[in-house]
């Protein structure tokens, strides 16, 4: 096989490809997340959060593509079992129970922020470690994608207690009687 000659060592593409197979990792933790709550959802909000979090995992299927390609591009290979994906994932899989509506709704913005996090933290290590610029470029795409859904779901989670002309809704409490 013929060496690849595109301008980084061999040691600053296996460092890209241990970030892109972190990246990857979480990635598809977060599909399988968002697919579960897809099919899980109930209440009021079904239909809309039904919707988005179909828009949302068909978005994460493109990117864990894309992902899996940069990796190949730099002459690695993707992580590819769930084994593999939970020895690096960051995010935490929330298994054994059936979230509220809410409860879905902010651990996927929960972990589109540590993702936003983790992907800022790439760009600069592909950019200034590695010497990847084609790279940094790619996550910074990707970051702006998980910016993009997050923001989707922050807008949902504040619309809860907003009135329609954008002020803020007083919430009653519910209260113990006789305690």
């Amino acid at each position: 096989m013929r060496k690849l000659n595109i301008g980084l060592t061999e040691e600053q593409r296996q460092g890209v490809v241990e970030l892109l197979n972190q990246d990857l990792a979480n990635s598809y933790l977060l599909l399988v997340k968002t697919k579960k709550y897809h099919w899980d959802v109930i209440g009021p909000q079904f239909r809309s959060l039904h919707e988005l979090w179909e828009e949302q995992y068909n978005a994460l299927t493109e990117t864990i593509d894309s992902i899996a390609e940069r990796a190949r591009m730099l002459g690695g290979y993707p992580v590819g079992t769930m084994e593999g994906f939970l020895k690096i994932v960051s995010l935490k899989e929330h298994s054994g129970n059936i979230p509220t509506t809410t409860e879905m709704v902010q651990n996927l913005i929960e972990d589109h922020e540590e993702i936003i996090r983790n992907l800022r933290d790439h760009v600069d290590k592909c950019s200034e470690d590695f010497h990847d610029a084609g790279t940094a470029d790619f996550l910074t795409g990707l970051m702006e994608g998980h910016e993009e859904m997050a923001w989707m779901l922050r807008s949902f989670m504040e619309g809860q207690a907003l009135r329609s002309d954008g002020s803020q809704a007083e919430v009653k409490q519910k209260t113990a009687v006789g305690l």
